[in-house]
């Protein structure tokens, strides 16, 4: 009998995963999931093939400098004659490079930490009162302190977008959590017996994904305005690597001499923000229309 329920339940399992599939497709083929995916495409590549666009380096230097935006310098040229627009696009490897590392990381370790509760509760509180004490702190207090004990660059930076993080993902498993604990399919799974790390392994987490990758688009806007900010302040990527974030410290001295020095990572920053806020919004679509339809 056992062996029957079983082999109907995985078609049925099947069945009802296909269907959110089917749904999570359609709510992706809208404007806005294909305008921030457009976008988000064109500056990775953008990113990942500068040193095949701009063979000549980051680095190169003319005696052309504070040169106005024109059609062979897009953003100008700053004090040294070097292109801004080209330290821009190389500067975008270091921003997109960290979110796409250390978000899925956080996203990952703060679920786990989240959905702990299903396991053991004094686990799962002590998790959330985890999640409290990092909230206390400010980003760039936050960031400070981790700069400090390993020291200003990449992996600094990706650490304390890793933890800045980790709140949002588990609050939201643990919110997750305490929703789907009551509902029937896991109480008969309690009944027959299923483990507690099986039912959160097999049953809830699951489950709880769909709000979890729109808040991680979301993480990811935060995660890349945290680096421009420590970079800014001298605590993040250290020159001669260009960052979003240190062409604005650079660029701040210089604004009224050559206000693109400024602008030109400006514009960089909104356009990932613009991109990822729009595949964010998809997301959000998808699981809206997948939770009014089930």
């Amino acid at each position: 009998m056992s062996a029957g329920g079983t082999s109907t339940a995985r078609p049925v399992r099947r069945v009802v995963y296909g269907e959110r599939l089917r749904r999570y497709l359609g709510a992706f083929a809208t404007p806005r999931f294909h305008a921030g995916g457009g976008l988000l495409l064109v500056l990775t590549m953008a990113a990942l093939a500068a040193p095949l666009i701009f063979p000549g380096g980051v680095d190169q230097q003319s005696r052309d400098s504070f040169l106005p935006p024109s059609p062979g310098h897009p953003f100008g040229t700053d004090e040294l004659g070097r292109d801004i627009f080209v330290r821009c696009v190389y500067a975008l490897r270091i921003s997109i490079s960290l979110v796409v590392v250390a978000v899925p990381l956080a996203m990952v370790v703060g679920t786990l930490m989240g959905l702990a509760g299903a396991v053991s509760s004094r686990l799962g509180d002590a998790f959330q009162r985890l999640f409290d004490i990092i909230l206390g702190f400010p980003s760039i207090v936050l960031g400070i302190c981790i700069v400090i004990i390993m020291g200003p660059g990449w992996a600094s930076l990706a650490v304390t977008i890793v933890i800045f993080s980790l709140p949002q993902f588990g609050r939201l498993a643990r919110a997750q959590l305490l929703s789907e604990m009551g509902r029937e399919y896991v109480l008969a799974a309690r009944v027959l017996g299923v483990g507690k790390g099986r039912i959160m392994l097999r049953h809830i987490l699951p489950n709880t994904l769909e709000p979890l990758f729109v808040q991680m688009s979301l993480s990811m806007i935060a995660g890349i305005f945290l680096e421009a900010a420590l970079s800014i302040v001298g605590l993040g990527i250290q020159p001669p690597t260009p960052s979003l974030g240190t062409l604005l410290n650079v660029g701040i001295r210089y604004v009224y001499a050559q206000p693109m020095y400024t602008g030109g990572p400006v514009i960089m920053l909104l356009l990932l923000a613009v991109a990822f806020n729009l595949i964010a919004d998809a997301l959000n679509a998808a699981v809206l229309k997948t939770r009014s339809e089930a």
